[in-house]
Formats: C-alpha cells, structure tokens, sequence
C-alpha cells in the first residue's frame, strides 16, 4: 500500500520500498477452496512480516526458476534439509504484478523481487511506462531457504485441484471438458 505526501500542495502516493536482507523465512500459502483459492507470498525477518497476494502462476513460476537457478550455481536439489514453515495469511501489503529471481554471487544468497500489480495490469504501454509509483519488495534469502521455499510450495500447488492426465488442465469436481477428448464429453 502506497503512503501519502504532499508536494507542493499536491497529495501523492509514494510506494513502499520493502527489502528483508536477510529473511528469517518465507513461504507461500492458500486461503480458500480449491479452484478459487487466493496464494500469498509471506516474508519475515527478526523487525517486519510482509503479507503479498499473488497468482498460482507466480507461484508455479518461481519454482521452477528457483530450481534452475539452484542447478545452475551447483547447489544441491531440493530433497530433504530445513523445512518451511506453512504460511499463515495476512493483512496483504498490496498484490505482486512481477516476480522475478536472482543470484548475488558475493553474498551467496538468491534475492526474489517482486513488483506491486497496476490496477489495470498490461493494459496499455503507457501504463507499463510508468511503473515508478509502484511498490517493489525485495528479499533475500540463503540457498537452503531457497530449496525449503520450493517444497513447501510444491505441497501447497499440488494440495489444489487434480490435473488431467490427457491435457494437464486442472479438474473441477463436476469434471471438465478435455480438450484432448475434443470437449465433448467431460472426463472424471
């Protein structure tokens, strides 16, 4: 959420500016049922716990990046070590728009940045211009929270709907129509 200023008789939103160096921990979590479930990204360091809304999409994303990443600086995979914590939800600070990834060789650690969402999220180039108001959260964790963070947002995105095993969409409970099965009839 954007604090207040004024400037020149004027009241302007000036965005938050969030950087945990370093965290305590971090995880994802799910409020809500399968199918319409909200995620969260919650972060925490020893002063401050930061709530954000996200997709499943950034979720699944991140993963996978974070994977790649462990592989590319020869850190172990994610098997067993340090668990996550399951994230309890929040008061959201605002919902992430972008979400990215990155390595500081001289700090060993992996640094997850995420940007706030435009209310009309890619809407126009204009608006993707100006980004300068938007909020950004940056936080830095250690390899082994890294490879915690992973597994424990695997439990949480597998603990959703089931997926297709024909065309990977997920299943509803009444089923859906496959697209492998041309949609005309649905799979349960």
């Amino acid at each position: 959420m954007a604090a207040r200023t004024v400037q020149n008789g004027t009241l302007t939103a000036v965005a938050r500016s969030i950087d945990l160096d370093p965290i305590d921990g971090i995880g994802v979590g799910a409020i809500g049922p399968p199918g319409r479930r909200q995620f969260f990204l919650r972060a925490s360091s020893r002063a401050e716990t930061v709530v954000l809304f996200c997709e499943k999409f950034h979720v699944q994303g991140l993963v996978v990046r974070m994977r790649q990443m462990l592989e590319a600086q020869g850190l172990s995979s994610p098997g067993e070590g340090q668990e996550a914590a399951a994230a309890e939800p929040g008061d959201p600070e605002w919902t992430i728009g972008q979400l990215g990834l990155g390595y500081h060789e001289s700090k060993r650690q992996f640094v997850i940045v995420a940007r706030e969402a435009t209310e009309n999220e890619g809407d126009t180039e204009e608006e993707a211009e100006d980004q300068s108001g938007l909020a950004t959260a940056r936080f830095w964790a250690t390899p082994e929270q890294v490879m915690a963070f992973t597994r424990q947002a695997e439990q949480v995105l597998a603990s959703g709907r089931p997926t297709c095993p024909y065309c990977g969409l997920p299943i509803d409970p009444g089923g859906h129509p496959c697209p492998a099965g041309n949609g005309s009839r649905p799979i349960l």
